[in-house]
């Protein structure tokens, strides 16, 4: 390691230590200590030996794995025409969309499964012969609008950086389109397919408020039956079992991801880059598959939230300042409870996430690899196994915070936390050690060294960052829906569950109107991740 680099941030070592101990603090109370207790709790008692010989287990089990995979094989083969148009062709407002069909990624799962009960509403699918309400198709449907973006960015990224000349050989020689992308283009997008399938599974895989909303109280998948479980039985036996179960599949699955994500690394590159359009009613159907697919929910979600009896309208916005018996204070108010603790949640994992930065980028070997490896972990768990952790972990002395009221941004912090580190961590490496030594050299302490120059030119990663917890706080969902014990703390999201949940024209008309609120935030900042990312090379190409 550069003596200077590492002279820069241990100038003063009890400063050195706060950055150490700060991260590690928050992970080993917060994260660590919840899924101890989840696995002592799962693996005690003879529950988890009982729930591997129930059959309705296995059944829970079997729907949680077909599900992912259907929706996995839907997303790849729906996505793969968008992705080619991203990676080969070079026309007016690509980055815009680009940016757009980022925007259900992040948008919260109540919102996207809120546009799906719009899309049922508008289009008479809730009854009769074509119904799609609480059947499998309405959540393939979700999680393919939901999870478009990964295989749009993993795939379309890796595509762009192949080498165009191959194929266009391929079709010299003889061969038709479709022999071409089956001989030449597809096998060489394996590795990159193989990484957007294992993380879309991923997703899938535990999926949450999808299932919820949409599936109703037939389709269970291990998520949701930890939640019925804890929450509407308070059997916490088998909550934690199920926990347990779902925790080391979760954990498989992402060593996996891993994996197949670096294998995406050694891909040729070419300078060539998109080329304009050589097809104009080529570029209009594939233009109209990817606008069709993300941008048909999103209108007739705005559309149902100005609809009332009357025609068209503001008032259903204006309805939520006014509660409903359904709430406990107003939608408004937990909107404003939402980007209160976004704000809180965003500044905890800019902090934690920054200090575990500097660690990993100039600690030891081994402590590098610790942060790097356990802050990334949060990821991995699913939110609701975290959100169940925390319910059962921390409500004891010395570490009884389940009436705090900060509790559900920490939570947000932990999973916020992997972006900051994410974007900061390469941003760091790449900086010049040169430019250091010049400041130096006229005369800069390290502190002002790192004043001037490191955060400067790390500021629009940490930004992007930023944006990626703020946008993951206004609509986490998971391990709220465990955590709220004060009914003045509710959430947004939480909030719009309710709403969507139960019958009437007012209330679906209010929770329209909170699901198009909570689009704009989410969207809001994926043009910030995208205005940032754009300018410095950030966030470029994956998650």
């Amino acid at each position: 390691m550069d003596t200077d680099r590492l002279t820069l941030i241990k100038g003063h070592r009890l400063v050195w230590c706060g950055v150490v101990l700060v991260p590690a603090v928050f992970l080993g109370v917060f994260f660590l200590w919840p899924v101890v207790k989840v696995l002592s709790l799962g693996f005690t008692g003879r529950r988890l030996w009982e729930l591997l010989h129930d059959a309705v287990f296995w059944r829970v089990l079997w729907f949680t794995v077909w599900q992912a995979a259907a929706s996995t094989v839907l997303t790849l083969v729906l996505a793969l025409p968008g992705a080619h148009l991203l990676a080969r062709y070079q026309f007016r407002g690509r980055r815009l969309l680009r940016a757009l069909t980022t925007v259900p990624f992040v948008m919260p799962t109540v919102v996207v499964a809120g546009a799906f009960v719009a899309i049922f509403d508008r289009f008479g699918l809730n009854d009769g012969l074509f119904r799609m309400r609480h059947t499998v198709w309405a959540l393939l449907a979700a999680h393919v609008f939901f999870n478009l973006a990964i295989v749009l960015r993993v795939v379309g990224s890796y595509w762009e950086g192949l080498d165009s000349r191959v194929e266009e050989q391929a079709r010299l020689l003889g061969a038709g389109p479709g022999q071409v992308f089956r001989w030449v283009t597809l096998p060489r997008l394996a590795p990159a397919l193989a990484s957007a399938a294992s993380v879309v599974f991923l997703f899938c895989f535990t999926s949450f408020g999808v299932i919820l909303l949409l599936g109703g109280p037939t389709r269970a998948t291990l998520e949701t039956e930890i939640w019925r479980h804890a929450v509407w039985r308070g059997d916490m036996a088998s909550a934690s079992a199920l926990a347990v179960v779902q925790l080391v599949a979760v954990m498989a699955l992402v060593v996996v991801s891993n994996r197949l994500q670096r294998r995406r690394g050694g891909r040729e590159q070419t300078n060539l880059g998109p080329r304009p359009v050589a097809s104009w009613p080529l570029l209009g159907a594939n233009l109209g598959l990817l606008l069709g697919a993300i941008g048909l929910p999103m209108l007739v979600l705005v559309e149902r939230s100005l609809a009332t009896g009357h025609g068209y309208s503001l008032s259903n916005y204006g309805a939520l300042t006014e509660r409903v018996s359904l709430l406990p204070v107003s939608a408004a108010t937990a909107l404003v409870n939402s980007l209160l603790f976004a704000m809180v949640a965003t500044a905890l994992a800019v902090l934690v996430g920054g200090f575990a930065s500097l660690v990993v980028v100039y600690g030891r070997r081994g402590l590098s690899h610790f942060f790097d490896f356990g802050l990334m972990l949060p990821l991995g768990v699913s939110a609701v196994t975290l959100g169940f952790g925390m319910l059962v972990a921390l409500d004891a002395p010395p570490l009884d915070f389940r009436s705090w009221r900060w509790l559900v941004p920490v939570a947000h912090a932990l999973i916020g936390t992997p972006f900051v580190l994410r974007t900061v961590v390469p941003t760091l490496r790449r900086i010049d050690p040169r430019v250091r030594e010049a400041a130096m050299l006229l005369g800069a302490s390290p502190w002002q060294v790192g004043r001037l120059v490191d955060f400067p030119l790390a500021g629009r990663a940490l930004a992007v960052g930023a944006a990626f917890a703020f946008a993951v706080s206004v609509g986490e969902f998971g391990a709220t829906s465990f955590l709220p014990r004060h009914p003045d703390r509710l959430t947004a999201p939480l909030a719009l569950f309710r709403l969507l949940g139960t019958p009437g024209d007012v209330l679906r008309g209010q929770a329209m109107a909170l699901a198009v609120v909570l689009m704009v935030v989410t969207g809001l900042s994926v043009l910030v991740i995208e205005g940032r990312s754009s300018r410095q090379g950030v966030v470029r190409g994956d998650f």
